[in-house]
């Protein structure tokens, strides 16, 4: 049983996940400053300075000014302004979340793009660039052939006047 633990905990998908822990961890510290310190500023002057944590429901009737004031009396609370709160959080999280993680997603793609284009030997060293194939437009292709028959046919002039000018 304890060699099975080992195994499990050694395999590289149980590290990458306690890895993933740890930084989505401090990821989210980082997140939660975002949103508290930058974005719910800006949210709440938006809305005028709407304090959602105050909206509360006493379930024993009584009317409190304050969620602080009805918990400080004991009072059973609905805290739903509370769970309001924690929903914009969450959304506003999960946005910044979705813009960082697609940034890197774009720059991730780019990179393998560049690693597609190397050329690797078997021990996996560099050995050129694959140049990529240039599909020429059909207009192109036609002014090329013009080109190229004009050359054919200059050569063609500068042979008959050279034999006229003798």
């Amino acid at each position: 049983m304890i060699k099975e633990f080992k195994e499990f905990i050694a395999k590289g998908n149980v590290m990458d996940l306690a890895v993933g822990v740890i930084i989505g961890g401090a990821f989210q510290s980082i997140v939660k400053s975002l949103v508290d310190d930058v974005i719910m500023p800006v949210i709440t002057l938006l809305t005028g300075g709407i304090d959602f944590t105050n909206w509360f429901i006493s379930l024993d009737g009584t009317k409190y000014e304050t969620l602080a004031a009805a918990q400080e009396a004991g009072a059973s609370t609905l805290n739903y302004g509370v769970f309001i709160t924690a929903v914009i959080n969450f959304l506003l999280m999960a946005l910044v979340i979705f813009f960082i993680v697609k940034a890197l997603n774009k720059a991730n793609k780019k990179s393998q793009e560049k690693l597609s284009k190397l050329k690797k030997n078997k021990k996996g060293e560099v050995v050129e660039e694959v140049k990529e194939e240039v599909k020429k437009d059909e207009n192109i292709l036609l002014l090329e052939e013009i080109r190229d028959l004009l050359k054919q046919n200059s050569g063609v002039v500068e042979k008959k006047t050279t034999k006229k000018a003798k």
